[in-house]
């Protein structure tokens, strides 16, 4: 690429994207977000859904079922 290239490319390049401008945000969201979070109580079991505790119960079952198949379970976890 010669200098005259180079030129036209950064000209180019200076029309399409034009100059951006900084936005300032009118608040911190940090703290909002903390606040949310701790506001909300945890309950372990209530934040778990119907069908992973469906899943679960399913792999329980397969396991007793055949047991033989521990190993092959374990090697794909």
């Amino acid at each position: 690429m010669n200098a005259h290239d180079q030129d036209r490319i950064q000209h180019l390049l200076r029309e399409a994207l034009p100059p951006i401008q900084p936005v300032e945000s009118g608040r911190d969201l940090w703290p909002a977000l903390l606040k949310r979070l701790n506001a909300q109580p945890v309950a372990a079991l209530r934040t778990v859904p119907l069908l992973d505790w469906a899943l679960a119960v399913g792999l329980l079952a397969f396991v007793a079922i055949a047991p033989a198949t521990i190993p092959v379970l374990l090697y794909y976890l």
